[in-house]
């Protein structure tokens, strides 16, 4: 003997009118998409399924790992391991100025309060 819900499921799973449109109220009762769609418009629908990028915790807090990278990268630029042309530039830059003799002397400026 078949119970009301595998009655329920052979009706859904029929071929006529009355079982198309059950199955597409039951689709939207549930939340899934009532009329079959391809798989371009399913990327859309899964795409706002899913939670909103402000209230996913995980975006909003991302805050990436600036100390440790900046002294992992000059760790490798001694090693030989990395190239910063950047900071290569700054360096010519600077062994340029010294032989010209055009070193900058850094001075804290002194309290002029005092006499």
């Amino acid at each position: 003997m078949a119970t009301n819900y595998a009655k329920y499921a052979q009706l859904i799973n029929a071929s006529t009118n009355y079982a198309r449109r059950m199955k597409r109220l039951s689709n939207r009762i549930f939340g899934e998409v009532a009329i079959p769609t391809n798989p371009k418009s399913m990327k859309v629908v899964k795409m706002f399924s899913e939670r909103p990028l402000h209230s996913n915790a995980a975006v909003v807090e991302y805050y990436p790992r600036h100390v440790e990278t900046h002294a992992l990268v000059l760790r490798l630029r001694e090693l030989g391991l990395f190239r910063d042309e950047h900071q290569d530039f700054k360096d010519e830059m600077r062994r340029l100025r010294e032989l010209r003799g055009k070193v900058k002397v850094w001075r804290r400026k002194l309290d002029e309060k005092k006499e």
